[in-house]
């Protein structure tokens, strides 16, 4: 199935699971939020949260900085 992964179309094996997506690409899901169809996904919903041909996954990573 096809889904737009971070403004990307990205073919992946269906059906499957926010949690096996990212195991898929290698991401930690402590580092990272996720929205998936434009809703921000809470990580304990991860393994519940079912991914659909045509939907869409943003994945954005934490940065640490600040003031010094």
């Amino acid at each position: 199935m096809t889904i737009t992964l971070n403004g990307d179309p990205v073919d992946v094996a269906g059906p499957l699971t926010l949690s096996a997506l990212l195991a898929h690409l290698g991401v930690d899901p402590r580092r990272i939020a996720v929205e998936h169809n434009l809703n921000v996904v809470k990580r304990a919903n991860y393994d519940s949260t079912e991914i659909r041909e045509g939907d869409q996954i943003e994945i954005v990573n934490f940065v640490g900085g600040g003031r010094r």
